[in-house]
């Protein structure tokens, strides 16, 4: 989280989801410590500032091994010693915050609403606030009444930022409260009554506006959680049917779903046919008609006719949950711009606030100016002094980012990924699966040698079904749908890139592509044969033994629609295309040509994967690659940017690539890149409005042109502005 008007330097090793242990930084002995994990909801931890008020105090504490906030939750997770935590509790409840045990409160529930005295309070505060202004223009009273006055309106709406203030300056942090504390009291001794009530007024009416606009950020990702329903209609063991709580079904559980209502688990359907909505999934507009065998998602929309499934995931484990789960983790790691919001903070508020010290002294004592005239500009100072605008808008428009990607359909799952979007030159692609159906099916069947096909066909077959590669499974399938028996492999071993090779009745099988063809000494003679298949974009499969081709197996795949319009969308973004695949060349061209794709690489293995995509980030590209998150792990650990391709129904593609597609559709990664953009834009908007009106005012105070009532409207005016700035990114 961001660091808001703060002067402790503080560790920025925690992008990932849990910061870096004290025995990791001191350089200690690499030994694992025993530890356990607590999260606690924090109400009050509504500002970066307490954030770090917090975030200082811990990290002071031995037993304290590592924190994550996350600051629109509310939410702080201690990793710490066994039986250790009290201490970490004590010092957040000197702090004035009330901890509670997460699992005990809603994540991300509806704020609090000011009560109805505090708006009489409010209301009453800025009505004295003017009434002081007035009368002290007019001189119709006696200046002690408008001094009276000017206190009433100060203590009416100002107690909680004196009492917040003054925990801060106790524990040596300059946040905001402390340094509008400083700024209103030093204003109230030089007697500036009414500029002291009005600024106070003023502040608290800018709080409660980006409380409101900070709640708009939290309710985005809220609509999230509500997204699956809390009952569902579950059968029971004597046949009846009944309405369970989500959390307590089990997994193979039977579940129907009438028209209209929410899918409450993750399952597969075993009766009906209906429609499902799966947007809030995988942010597919149109919805995907559903029948027996098929994958249902919870959260998503039943639509036209009943349907019962079978539960496989519990409701902690769904995809749901998982979208979720790294939203949350996202929102509590820094990006880059975050960072340098941080960093700016801790230099920048205490340098001005030490030259406000300067303005205030130096110029009565070596330049002849008077000591109230000096005072009141070190004053106004103070109130430039704090970076809010600038911490609190990149923070805000990130996580504006990753809620608006997470209702597409798009799992980032860290904001420095959604920075790095918009810079991609590069986007290297998988074949199957990516830019095709990645359900080929069998076209061809060529027996050669002896005159044995069913033998072929069957030892074929029987290879086929022990790999879950989808050009094996075509085989597979066409055999199981011919009624070809299958026979015992023994010594069964899948080679990457290659194939598979087995034992069938005492005989060795070589099921696999033209590079095994090739390893194996058997190519000669065959190359004109598989050309033929290959120009008609047909992977092909050669059966073998050890000494001769016994039979070519010809597999097709289809090209998806949406991705030739994909590959389009990138060109217009200004991003090459490069197909890399474990397919022969000549397949490889021939779809890299029906999409319009710049360049194919075929006949490559996991490994010429990683290699081309590091000779294109030695030549400065940035990369992103699209892969299944399994098989390309090492070139998609080395992209810039690595993204899976319909991550709904597995977490291993979520946790292996920076970024989650959750449907199939490739023309979501030119979505991701857009919304890359937009983001990108609207943090350099916003660092150019806060740095450059602080600039204005810290002129304009030094001249004698700026107001301390002037200096606070700017300063509210500009976080007001940033932060409504930030949250355009939900609206797209």
């Amino acid at each position: 989280m961001a660091n808001c008007c703060d002067d402790t330097p503080e560790p920025h090793s925690c992008d990932s989801s849990v910061q870096t242990s004290r025995r990791e930084r001191t350089g200690a002995a690499p030994t694992e410590p025993v530890s356990e994990l607590s999260s606690f909801r924090i109400e009050q931890m509504n500002s970066p500032s307490e954030e770090a008020l917090i975030r200082r105090k811990l990290e002071r504490l031995p037993e304290v091994q590592a924190l994550r906030f996350n600051l629109l939750q509310r939410t702080l997770t201690i990793r710490h010693e066994p039986d250790a935590l009290a201490p970490a509790l004590n010092v957040i409840r000197a702090l004035g915050f009330t901890p509670q045990l997460a699992a005990k409160t809603k994540p991300f529930n509806e704020p609090n609403p000011p009560t109805h005295a505090y708006w009489w309070r409010l209301g009453l505060s800025g009505a004295t606030a003017v009434s002081a202004d007035i009368l002290y223009f007019t001189q119709w009273v006696p200046e002690w009444v408008v001094a009276l006055i000017s206190m009433a309106s100060v203590l009416l709406c100002g107690l909680t930022v004196y009492k917040k203030g003054w925990i801060a300056l106790t524990n040596l942090s300059l946040s905001i409260n402390a340094l509008m504390s400083l700024a209103v009291t030093g204003a109230l001794l030089i007697g500036q009554w009414p500029e002291a009530a009005m600024v106070m007024f003023l502040f608290a009416i800018a709080e409660l506006i980006e409380a409101k606009y900070l709640d708009r950020a939290r309710s985005a990702i809220r609509s999230l959680m509500d997204l699956a329903p809390e009952k569902a209609t579950v059968q029971q063991s004597d046949g009846c049917w009944s309405e369970l709580e989500v959390a307590a079904v089990d997994v193979g559980s039977l579940i129907r779903a009438r028209p209209g209502e929410r899918i409450g688990l993750d399952g597969e359907v075993v009766k009906g046919n209906s429609t499902i909505d799966q947007a809030p999934i995988t942010g597919e507009s149109m919805p995907v008609e559903k029948g027996p065998g098929d994958s249902v998602f919870a959260g998503t929309i039943n639509q036209a006719g009943a349907l019962e499934y079978r539960v496989t995931a519990k409701a902690s484990h769904t995809a749901l949950a998982r979208i979720i789960r790294a939203v949350e983790e996202a929102l509590g790691a820094r990006a880059p711009t975050q960072r340098f919001a941080d960093q700016f903070a801790r230099i920048y508020t205490p340098a001005v606030f030490v030259f406000s010290l300067v303005v205030a002294v130096v110029p009565p004592l070596l330049m002849s100016g008077t000591w109230s005239e000096w005072i009141y500009r070190a004053l106004v100072l103070l109130v430039v002094a704090c970076p809010c605008a600038l911490v609190i808008s990149t923070f805000l428009t990130i996580a504006s980012g990753l809620a608006t990607a997470a209702r597409k359909g798009i799992l980032i799952k860290d904001g420095v990924y959604l920075e790095s979007g918009r810079k991609i030159t590069h986007l290297v692609l998988d074949k199957t699966g990516t830019l095709t159906q990645g359900k080929p099916v069998q076209t061809d069947f060529l027996p050669i040698g002896r005159d044995l096909p069913g033998e072929y066909l069957s030892a074929a077959a029987s290879l086929a079904s022990r790999s879950d590669h989808p050009v094996s499974q075509a085989i597979a399938i066409q055999a199981a749908k011919r009624s070809i028996p299958l026979l015992a492999v023994e010594s069964f071993e899948a080679m990457v890139g290659r194939g598979v090779r087995g034992v069938i009745e005492g005989h060795h099988y070589y099921l696999g592509n033209h590079r095994l063809l090739e390893e194996l000494g058997l190519c000669s003679g065959f190359e004109g044969l598989l050309e033929r298949f290959e120009r008609q974009g047909k992977t092909v499969l050669i059966l073998s033994d050890k000494t001769q081709v016994l039979a070519l197996f010809a597999v097709a795949d289809t090209v998806k629609d949406s991705s030739r319009v994909a590959i389009a969308d990138l060109h217009a973004l200004g991003v090459k295309t490069l197909m890399l695949t474990g397919d022969n060349p000549c397949t490889a061209q021939t779809i890299a040509e029906q999409m319009g794709i710049d360049e194919a690489k075929g006949n490559l293995l996991p490994i010429d994967k990683l290699s081309a995509i590091v000779a294109l980030i030695d030549n400065k590209a940035i990369v992103g690659m699209v892969g299944d998150g399994i098989n390309d792990a090492p070139a998609l650990a080395r992209a810039d940017v690595s993204f899976a391709m319909g991550a709904a129904g597995t977490d291993t593609a979520t946790k292996a690539v920076g970024v989650s597609i959750m449907g199939g559709d490739l023309r979501k990664i030119s979505d991701f890149i857009r919304l890359s953009k937009q983001t990108g834009a609207v943090l350099m908007q916003n660092i150019g409005l806060a740095l450059g009106i602080k600039a204005i005012f810290l002129v304009a105070t030094l001249t004698g042109h700026a107001t301390m009532w002037i200096a606070v409207f700017a300063d509210i005016g500009v976080r007001l502005l940033v932060v409504r700035n930030g949250l355009r990114v939900l609206r797209k």
